[in-house]
C-alpha cells in the first residue's frame, strides 16, 4: 500500500503543481512505477479545469472565461509539457540532422519555432475552450477530464513501445524498461475515469437525451488519441532515432488540443 501511495504521489509531483505532502523521491524505479497513475493526474487536472471553467463562465463571457480557464490549465502543470512542446518544435522543425536536432532540443533557450508553436497552440486551445464554454452546459463540463486523461495515458504507451533517442542520457532514460503491464494498468485507470466522466453529466442533470453524445466522447476520444498520437510519435521517433522527455511532453500537448477539438466537434454534432 505504501509503495502505491508513493508512486501516486510521485506522479502528481512530477506532472503537476498540486500540493502533495509527500517526499517519495524521484528514483528511476519510482518514476517507472508512477506512470501507472498518469491518467489519475490527468483526471485531477481535468476536474480542476472543469470547475474553473464553470466558475469563469458564470462570471464572464466565453472568451475571457476560456483564457482564464487555460491559464489555470497551464498553471496546474507548471508549463512542463509546454516546455517540451517548444523544445520539440525548435528541434524537429529545424530540419537539421538527427544529432543537431537533439542538441537544439537540449538547449534551454527557446527559438523562433518554439515561440510560434507555443503561441499557436495556446490560441487553438483558448478558441476551443471558448467554443465549448459558449455552447456547453455546466453539466457537460466533466467531459473536459477526457483530454488530459487520454493524453497522459498515451505518454505511458510511448514510453513502453518506442525507443529512447539519447540512450542512457536525459529524462526519458529514467523510464527505460517499462513493461507492457504498466501500459495496461494505466489504460485501466483511463477507461474507468472516462466512464465516470461520461456518466457525470447525467448525475448533474444533463438528461438522458445527452447520453449518446457523452458515450460517443468516451469511445471516440481514446481512438483519436491512439490514432493521432501513434502517427506523431512514430514520425518523431523516425527523425530522432527514438523519443526524448521533451517529445513526451509535446505529445501530451498535441493530444490535449486534438481531443479538445474532438469534443467541440461532438458538441456541434460534426462527428
Amino acid at each position: 500500500m505504501r509503495a502505491r501511495r508513493d508512486a501516486a504521489a510521485a506522479a502528481f509531483q512530477f506532472l503537476s503543481r498540486f500540493p502533495v505532502r509527500s517526499q517519495p523521491g524521484f528514483s528511476p524505479e519510482l518514476l517507472r512505477r508512477s506512470v501507472v497513475y498518469y491518467p489519475l493526474v490527468g483526471a485531477a487536472i481535468g476536474l480542476s479545469v472543469a470547475a474553473g471553467g464553470a466558475a469563469a463562465s458564470w462570471l464572464l463571457p466565453a472568451g475571457p472565461a476560456a483564457v482564464i480557464t487555460l491559464c489555470l490549465w497551464v498553471g496546474l502543470t507548471g508549463g512542463l509539457h509546454l516546455d517540451g512542446w517548444m523544445d520539440s518544435a525548435d528541434g524537429l522543425l529545424s530540419y537539421r540532422p538527427r544529432e543537431r536536432m537533439l542538441e537544439i532540443m537540449k538547449d534551454s533557450r527557446v527559438g523562433a519555432m518554439g515561440v510560434l508553436a507555443c503561441v499557436l497552440l495556446l490560441l487553438l486551445k483558448a478558441s476551443l475552450l471558448s467554443a465549448w464554454l459558449a455552447r456547453g452546459q455546466i453539466a457537460e463540463l466533466p467531459l473536459l477530464l477526457l483530454p488530459p486523461v487520454w493524453s497522459r495515458w498515451f505518454m505511458v504507451r510511448t514510453m513502453v513501445r518506442l525507443p529512447i533517442a539519447r540512450g542512457d542520457e536525459g529524462l526519458a532514460a529514467s523510464f527505460a524498461g517499462l513493461a507492457p503491464a504498466h501500459e495496461r494498468r494505466a489504460l485501466a485507470w483511463a477507461a474507468l475515469l472516462s466512464l465516470a466522466a461520461a456518466a457525470a453529466p447525467l448525475a448533474l442533470g444533463a438528461g438522458l437525451a445527452a447520453w449518446p453524445q457523452h458515450l460517443a466522447a468516451a469511445v471516440l476520444l481514446p481512438v483519436a488519441a491512439l490514432a493521432c498520437g501513434t502517427a506523431a510519435a512514430r514520425r518523431a521517433s523516425s527523425r530522432l532515432g527514438g523519443l526524448t522527455g521533451d517529445v513526451y511532453g509535446a505529445l501530451n500537448e498535441l493530444l490535449e488540443a486534438v481531443l479538445l477539438l474532438a469534443l467541440v466537434l461532438l458538441q456541434h454534432n460534426l462527428l
